[in-house]
């Protein structure tokens, strides 16, 4: 019988970061898979079909931006990289490629494990927030938003979100007109707690792939906007909701 544990992909060309997550994903009860370089990383995955990714930056054959391209040209697979490099650009770079969330080596094992539960918990989830029907459409003008099924249309045309991304509007669309900081966000999206001190970059790179695939004109955004010295909020919302 096959498992019914989620499966996590570890990526990295440190053997001994591999064995170390390893060992402690397993203890916690996921189905664990490695791979040592990018190459193999994605052959892993094709095969495996892992329902999250930690993916290291700096491996040889192919980097993990280069893995992480690929897979967004084929998956919406919760995507964690790891990296050691110290500029922020090149920490962001990923983020921008279709990551999820990012943490800095060296990392507390222990951090990564709350991460990766916080956003498979998060994709797991099949009922939406308040304020948004749990079967039907939403429109906002030429955008649909089919809540039972987690999608968004621009007329006939599917717009290809990730879970997160998903999750992100679906957060802001259900409170129309509500303003939203960056660190509310990622405790209620990425499951930060208060007490965490996270990058809330990661929220303004997510911000920015929604307004690209959603807005007409991205730098002149007519839905999410940005309020200044608070965060973010959805607006002009023309309400419909049919049954399916």
């Amino acid at each position: 019988m096959e498992s019914s544990a989620e499966k996590i992909l570890v990526v990295d060309d440190e053997a001994s970061i591999r064995r170390i997550l390893e060992t402690r994903l397993l203890m916690i009860g996921y189905d664990v898979v490695t791979a040592s370089d990018g190459e193999e990383a994605l052959t892993t995955f094709r095969a495996s079909s892992p329902d999250l990714v930690v993916l290291d930056v700096m491996m040889p054959k192919l980097d993990g931006y280069g893995v992480c391209q690929e897979l967004r040209k084929e998956s919406d697979v919760p995507i964690i990289m790891l990296t050691a490099l110290s500029d922020v650009a090149d920490r962001i770079t990923g983020l921008e490629l279709g990551a999820d969330d990012y943490i800095a080596k060296p990392f507390s094992p222990k951090e990564l494990e709350s991460r990766i539960r916080s956003i498979l918990r998060r994709r797991s989830r099949k009922t939406t927030s308040d304020g948004i029907p749990d079967s039907g459409i939403i429109e906002i003008d030429n955008l649909k938003i089919y809540t039972n099924k987690r999608q968004v249309y621009r007329g006939n045309e599917r717009i290809r979100l990730t879970g997160l991304e998903y999750s992100l509007l679906e957060l802001l669309v259900s409170h129309n007109g509500k303003s939203f900081s960056r660190g509310e966000i990622l405790q209620q999206i990425w499951g930060y707690g208060a007490e965490q001190h996270a990058d809330t970059r990661v929220v303004d790179v997510h911000i920015s792939r929604l307004r690209s695939k959603l807005e007409t004109d991205p730098n002149n955004p007519e839905f999410i906007l940005t309020t200044r010295g608070t965060g973010y909020l959805f607006q002009r919302i023309t309400q419909s909701e049919n049954e399916l």
